[in-house]
């Protein structure tokens, strides 16, 4: 069971002192996801991330999230676009089901509802080895 945020993130290099020419950068990041329901441990991020930080496909509040990755990459990033969700379909089938469990915390009548307030048509389902 895998999935991970994707996210297009451009960075800028520390030139302090030396010229970098560029000294922008776009990457591809990827935060992986942890298991549906289990509560915050080590990760970066938890398995709400997407209700926290996402709302119809976009990062909700990109500042805070930009600071976060910069801090993760030891670069300025200077934007931050959410791309999809990258799931197996157990992934995506745990996190239906969690979602299930509890739809008050989602503010919705329904799991569809759920992803798509939240997610928007960004899932793809893919196979483990691909996400």
């Amino acid at each position: 069971m895998k999935a991970a945020y994707t996210f297009e993130a451009a960075f800028r290099l520390p030139t302090e002192g030396v010229a970098a020419d560029p000294n922008r950068f776009e990457t591809t990041l990827r935060l992986f996801a942890p298991a549906p329901g289990v509560e915050p441990g080590p990760e970066r991020i938890d398995w709400l991330f997407f209700r926290d930080r996402l709302w119809h496909g976009e990062v909700g509040d990109e500042a805070p999230l930009r600071r976060v990755a910069s801090d993760w990459l030891g670069v300025e990033v200077v934007s931050l676009s959410f791309s999809e969700l990258r799931a197996d379909e157990e992934y995506l089938d745990a996190l239906r089901a969690e979602i299930e469990r509890d739809l008050s915390r989602f503010n919705a009548e329904s799991v569809d509802e759920v992803l798509h307030q939240y997610l928007g048509s960004s899932v793809h389902v893919v196979d483990a080895e691909a996400v």
